[in-house]
């Protein structure tokens, strides 16, 4: 089982392209040995960690993939190498952020995934859509998400932000283009 993960709506954006494409690649799936659970997750610290717990606790995938919406980025998609445990300050959607701005009081620094996202940047092409290599997901629910993520799955999470919709970038691209990199990870996990 693989879990995938978008974000609902915030700030200006009504529409969540991380959602979106998502469900694009619920649709398209990723070959028939693949079973593949989608989930929407609120912009809320608290809520959000919760709800990957639970994907944790009760179904334990063998990889749980967040996407998430990077506001900043046009026709781009950034894969995101590890999650911080600290620093987070920013408000989310209900008006909160954590208590001591921090993920895991007794958790490391930050987190690897077990993905090479280095190897998989190198090795991987979108057509239409840049694809790149960061090891900062922002300090916001998404690095917070993921951070959780790979707290709980020993690394087995990986997450790739996604640029906002437009004429060029739809949901059905974005979801063709999720599916190549989600094939090329689970290649990379064997």
């Amino acid at each position: 089982l693989s879990f995938f993960s978008g974000f609902g709506p915030f700030r200006q954006y009504l529409v969540n392209s991380s959602w979106e494409a998502v469900k694009e690649l619920s649709k398209r799936g990723l070959g028939e040995n693949i079973h593949l659970q989608v989930m929407q997750l609120p912009v809320a610290y608290q809520k959000a960690k919760e709800q990957v717990i639970k994907i944790w606790t009760t179904l334990q995938p063998l990889l749980a993939v967040h996407v998430g919406l990077a506001s900043s980025s046009t026709a781009l998609i950034i894969l995101e190498q590890c999650g911080k445990n600290k620093g987070y300050q920013e408000r989310d959607a209900c008006g909160f952020h954590p208590e001591g701005a921090c993920c895991m009081p007794d958790g490391p620094e930050k987190i690897e995934s077990a993905i090479n996202m280095k190897t998989l940047w190198k090795n991987i092409s979108v057509e239409g859509l840049e694809i790149t290599f960061s090891r900062d997901a922002g300090r916001y629910v998404c690095d917070y998400t993921y951070y959780t993520s790979l707290y709980y799955g020993n690394g087995r999470a990986a997450f790739i932000h996604v640029p906002p919709l437009s004429k060029s970038v739809t949901a059905d691209f974005l979801g063709k283009a999720l599916q190549t990199i989600i094939l090329a990870m689970l290649e990379q996990c064997g």
